[in-house]
């Protein structure tokens, strides 16, 4: 089993606890939400997962390796990928163009960025299968500035799949996604691999209650509570504090 897990995480920036005594586990397979207020730390959580930010203390360890001392790319090189708030993407160039790029990057064959690459029939067998995993086949030739900002989701999530992680850690994958173009994020997140171990970070408690098998609750960078979809929408101070007596 094993997978990603944090013990005594602690992150404090001079006299600003932003992480205290964090304790998480994130097994293959998982399909854990974490969720909280405003400046609860959650995309701290994430940045020090990542390899984003040094923690001040505590260990975080990936089947059994201590990985703390890694940076962000090296995480990323063991299967630890984090897709962003804000989408970042080529806006002037194709869906297909665009996810040629990781598969290039993950290869190791960086220095062909920006040359001609679409002969590679391994590559473009590759981004097919992407295309068609998010429902994106339609709109790949087209290029990502005509997309509706769901479907521009959508192909940062086929981005991050595409480096072949074995942790998914999705940074609020339905912000500013109108209410109408939710249900894509929703479906794409239910069609990933089944051993794939998905971190959800949302605010979108819909999204939430829908994917997520277990939820943390994390206020003050410190883990309230954790527990199932039921338990947590049945847990009083959760639910006063950020459910607004939804799901209940």
């Amino acid at each position: 089993m094993q997978g990603l897990c944090v013990r005594g995480l602690n992150k404090s920036f001079g006299g600003l606890t932003v992480a205290l005594d964090i304790d998480f586990d994130l097994p293959p397979g998982a399909r854990k939400a974490l969720i909280g207020p405003n400046g609860a730390g959650k995309s701290t959580f994430a940045n020090l997962v990542t390899g984003i930010l040094a923690p001040s203390s505590g260990t975080i360890t990936f089947d059994g390796q201590d990985i703390g001392h890694l940076r962000e790319a090296a995480r990323v090189r063991r299967g630890i990928a984090k897709t962003f708030q804000i989408t970042t993407l080529f806006r002037s160039m194709t869906v297909r163009e665009n996810l040629r790029l990781p598969i290039l990057q993950r290869d190791g064959r960086a220095t062909g960025l920006w040359r001609r690459s679409d002969s590679d029939r391994g590559v473009e067998e590759e981004v097919t299968a992407l295309l068609e995993q998010f429902r994106l086949a339609p709109l790949g030739d087209l290029p990502v500035s005509q997309l509706a900002y769901g479907q521009q989701r959508l192909v940062e999530m086929a981005l991050t799949l595409a480096l072949r992680p074995r942790v998914l850690i999705l940074d609020e994958p339905a912000a500013g996604v109108p209410s109408s173009e939710s249900p894509l994020i929703i479906e794409a997140i239910e069609r990933l691999p089944q051993d794939l171990a998905v971190l959800i970070i949302e605010h979108d408690m819909d999204l939430v209650f829908r994917i997520a098998r277990q939820i943390v609750v994390l206020v003050a960078g410190r883990i309230l509570t954790e527990g199932s979809p039921a338990e947590i929408s049945r847990d009083p101070k959760v639910r006063e504090l950020y459910l607004g007596g939804a799901h209940v």
